[in-house]
């Protein structure tokens, strides 16, 4: 099991995703979060298709804090069910994982 992961986290507005982006990396959670902004999202929610903009977050960090990184963007997300998934690297450059690992390394 890949101990270098990717989350992706969507939200509805820039501004919440750099306010999350930057709390993960001050607090050591997330060693860089991308924000691409925008994308469009089609999807169902209450038996209705909703279609909209929203900012995707790109973060990498590892598993053993995947549990501290999803309380603390749950605490900040104004979705009811925000969308929260882990995605393992399988294969990357060893000097990036190292990298992930010296920048992620004060949050456990």
């Amino acid at each position: 099991m890949s101990e270098h992961v990717i989350c992706f986290v969507t939200t509805s507005n820039l501004e919440q995703a750099t306010d999350i982006a930057r709390f993960l990396v001050q607090q050591h959670l997330a060693a860089c979060v991308n924000l691409v902004d925008p994308i469009r999202s089609i999807y169902s929610w209450n038996d209705q298709i909703h279609d909209e903009k929203e900012i995707l977050m790109i973060i990498k960090t590892r598993r053993a804090l995947f549990e501290k990184l999803t309380s603390e963007i749950k605490k900040m997300h104004s979705y009811e069910v925000p969308e929260i998934i882990l995605v393992p690297i399988e294969n990357g450059l060893p000097e990036y994982l190292s990298w992930i690992d010296q920048n992620t390394g004060h949050a456990e």
